[in-house]
């Protein structure tokens, strides 16, 4: 099943994939809902690369829901600008989804604004549907985390601005 998002963000381009390249980002636009240790060495990259990311994601920044490979890379898509996570939980509720593919993509809009779409597709065989719904509600919840935080990205002052 698909979660589709297309919103337009109160940035230029540049600004808004700087943005969620960063991974302070995801913690901020996820936030309180959903939470992100970073299981690497050192910590959380300070930008996004090509390989994998061990996580433990938390509910509400408290109750661990388990562990997760973010998996990065960057495919070469007409007009925009992407990055992908084909990623896969290993533990908890998270190791229910037999695929995942989020793909974020930014893109100039006429006046010189971002127009960002968010794609994850999901797959957790009769489980999918209900998985869907709570899917949907967190991709809206970051949308709002995203158009909230935009015009601080602008200024280059993100992740909260």
């Amino acid at each position: 099943m698909r979660v589709l998002l297309k919103i337009v963000l109160d940035c230029p381009p540049d600004a808004a994939w700087d943005a969620i390249r960063d991974p302070r980002v995801l913690g901020a636009v996820s936030a309180p809902l959903v939470s992100f240790d970073s299981l690497e060495p050192g910590g959380f990259p300070e930008r996004w690369g090509e390989g994998e990311h061990p996580v433990l994601v938390r509910a509400a920044g408290l109750v661990p829901i388990g562990e997760q490979i973010i998996g990065i890379s960057f495919p070469e898509l007409p007009g925009v600008r992407a990055m992908r996570d084909t990623g896969r939980g290993l533990s908890g509720p998270l190791a229910l989804v037999t695929r995942w593919q989020h793909t974020l993509t930014v893109a100039p809009t006429a006046d010189g604004r971002t127009l960002y779409r968010d794609r994850l597709l999901i797959e957790a065989g009769a489980l999918t549907p209900a998985l869907w719904l709570m899917y949907w509600a967190f991709w809206q919840w970051r949308a709002i985390g995203m158009r909230r935080l935009a015009p601080s990205w602008a200024s280059r002052t993100h992740p909260a601005g």
